[in-house]
């Protein structure tokens, strides 16, 4: 097994809920896969309605991240986000994004099956929800950031095939960028709950 890049300092789960911070700029380093499953494992036991565990995961690394990043870019021009012409500055910004994900160490796509009837379909995504945030609080533990990001190209059927998902039945939850951190981002700080909790009595 490869030797662990940086110590697990166990910390408990109300200090990480607290200290936890979305990541956006990474270390080089990659985690190692028993690490990535350890992390994973954890966010499994989210709660899920009739155990169905509804999610699944794509991890894309190393020479992986190449095809993933290229589809992107093809569904951004898809869409109409970036231009499919070959002029300089589309060009040039194509460059720049293609270098700034593929630098990010590991992207984790997270779907599900679709659900027709709308009840199961929100219970499903509730749960994929509560997995992707023991996903992040796990990894935390190991000195590992996360940025969970919703992006466009995840509406995108044309980007789902291009990935080998069904752009019919598969649903995009989520693309987690995943590494160790470069630099933590301060605390914000949160809306006092007294804002945001109304107790109801009668």
């Amino acid at each position: 097994m490869k030797e662990r890049l940086y110590e697990v300092i166990p910390i408990d789960i109300l200090t990480a809920i607290k200290a936890r911070r979305s990541i956006h700029n990474f270390k080089r380093d990659e985690i190692d896969h028993a690490t990535l499953r350890e992390i994973f494992t954890y966010g499994s036991y989210a709660p899920t309605h009739y155990m169905k565990e509804p999610w699944q995961i794509k991890l894309y690394e190393k020479e992986g991240k190449q095809n993933f990043v290229d589809a992107i870019i093809t569904s951004y021009q898809r869409i109409g986000m970036l231009k499919a012409s070959d002029d300089q500055k589309t060009q040039k910004m194509i460059v720049s994004m293609k270098q700034f994900l593929l630098q990010i160490p590991h992207h984790a796509l997270i779907y599900f099956s679709e659900e027709e009837d709308p009840v199961r379909f929100e219970e499903e995504y509730a749960a994929v929800c509560a997995f992707i945030q023991n996903v992040q609080l796990a990894a935390w533990e190991y000195g590992i950031g996360m940025l969970w990001t919703i992006t466009p190209y995840m509406h995108d059927k044309g980007f789902a095939e291009d990935i080998g998902l069904d752009g019919e039945t598969d649903k995009i939850a989520a693309v987690m960028q995943i590494g160790y951190p470069e630099k933590i981002p301060r605390d914000k700080g949160r809306t006092p709950i007294e804002d945001k909790l109304e107790f109801i009595s009668e």
